[in-house]
């Protein structure tokens, strides 16, 4: 028996053990849920290379750890350590969870419209059973992604945010997810629901953190339902350890004329792997995704899109980045759908990488499938270096050759970071990456 099949059988082992506790305050569809999750992974087991969707990212290593869940407890060291994040007051309102447990000291909620709901997956569990059933569990797939249906089994918190018809919620929430090993392998599953009424708006930001340099897994999967006219911003960004494990399911469905944009920012981690679909479900949609992946040494990391055009007169855009240094590893897979019922398809699709290394490798396979006649699609990926002539002009400026490469590389990925609207945190993260090139750029 492999190390991998061992750990899935844990993982099942596991599962029967924590079954009841898992179930105890849940409504009376969930059990049936997870169960259906559970056997599904048991069925799946861990993607291989060998799967067409994996063939470029190797989750042997990730297999075969023996992760634990994390400890929730909050102490006191942990507290200072937590108000110490660079990321972890952004000037917004926020939802904190460590380990994936909500801790409701270390959050606050300011300005919140009247009748939106915001909080922990487990409350809503309790109290808003039945708006989780119509939804949680109904975008993204578990039937056929192992890790959708082990996070399904597994999640026993995570941010749920329902905002009302018509209501503007103009400044934004902020959803922090700490990893905390504590000298062991822990794993969490963090699950997110997010619903924007018909004609709301909403602003929501995800960040991803490590407290300690630990081996952690985060296996997290967000839905999110953008009603007829909604519009939402989302963005996600990951910042854990270098020794961190990351898996992500972003998984979007939208109604007619609404708009959702997200954002992927992609700083740390191990190996990481997000996924993030939107279905544009009702005619006029438009969906809008930007995505940034700065990494170095051996780090891994692996985007996979899907934009699939339901209905017509829909509008796509997509824009992501990747800048490679060391004997770092990128993928970046985007497909976009186009249904034989989505004429007046309008669709772009671009992925740009600069690598500055020999040793960094990208794998980039733009896709489009279409199925109708009358639509506008395009798609293309580049692959290169930091322009010579760029740098000769800059030096002929004054400015010696490393503070050049710095200039034109932030300059590279600053593109898709100013597209982020909070500026707080669009500050913090130009402020991380300028100082990362500081690090790693050299004449």
């Amino acid at each position: 028996m492999t190390a991998a099949k061992e750990q899935e059988g844990l993982y099942l082992e596991s599962f029967t053990h924590l079954e009841k506790a898992l179930n105890e305050h849940a409504p009376a569809w969930l059990p049936k849920l997870r169960r259906t999750a559970i056997e599904t992974f048991a069925e799946l087991g861990f993607p291989t290379t060998h799967d067409e969707e994996w063939i470029y990212t190797n989750v042997a290593t990730l297999a075969a750890t023996p992760f634990v869940a994390g400890s929730t407890k909050v102490t006191d060291e942990i507290r200072k350590k937590i108000d110490a994040l660079p990321l972890a007051d952004l000037g917004c309102s926020r939802l904190t969870f460590f380990n994936g447990c909500y801790i409701p000291e270390l959050s606050k909620l300011i300005g919140i419209p009247t009748g939106l709901k915001a909080g922990s997956m487990s409350s809503a569990l309790r109290n808003h059973g039945i708006v989780l059933e119509r939804h949680l569990g109904h975008y993204a797939d578990l039937k056929t992604h192992a890790l959708v249906a082990l996070n399904t089994a597994f999640f026993e918190d995570g941010a749920f945010i329902e905002v009302p018809k018509g209501a503007v919620f103009q400044k934004p929430l902020h959803i922090l997810q700490i990893s905390y090993g504590g000298g062991r392998p822990t794993v969490s599953h963090p699950r997110n629901l997010i619903l924007a009424g018909d004609a709301s708006q909403a602003n929501i930001i995800e960040t991803f953190v490590s407290l300690e340099h630990d081996v952690t897994f985060t296996n997290t999967v967000t839905e999110i339902v953008a009603g007829e006219g909604a519009i939402v911003d989302y963005t996600k960004v990951q910042q854990e350890s270098d020794a961190a494990y990351h898996y992500a399911r972003v998984q979007v469905h939208q109604e007619r004329s609404s708009s959702v944009t997200t954002h992927s920012m992609q700083l740390g981690g191990l190996l990481t792997r997000e996924e993030v679909q939107a279905v544009l479900g009702g005619e006029g949609a438009e969906a809008l995704m930007h995505g940034l992946y700065v990494i170095a040494g051996r780090q891994h990391v692996d985007n996979h899109t899907v934009i699939d055009h339901a209905k017509a007169h829909c509008s796509s855009r997509e824009v992501y980045k990747g800048v490679l240094e060391g004997k770092s590893q990128g993928v970046f897979n985007g497909k976009i759908i186009v249904r034989p019922d989505a004429q007046k398809t309008d669709s772009k699709q671009s992925n740009k990488n600069l690598l500055l290394s020999e040793d960094a490798i990208i794998n980039t396979k733009p896709q489009l499938e279409i199925y109708a006649d009358d639509v506008k699609c395009t798609h293309g990926a580049t692959v290169g270096q930091i322009d010579p002539e760029a740098v000769f002009y800059l030096r002929s400026r004054g400015i010696d050759s490393v503070e050049a490469k710095k200039l034109l590389t932030f300059a590279f990925a600053n593109d898709v970071m100013e597209r982020i609207k909070h500026q707080p945190l669009r500050e913090r993260l130009a402020e991380r990456l300028y100082a990362r090139l500081a690090e790693r750029i050299a004449d």
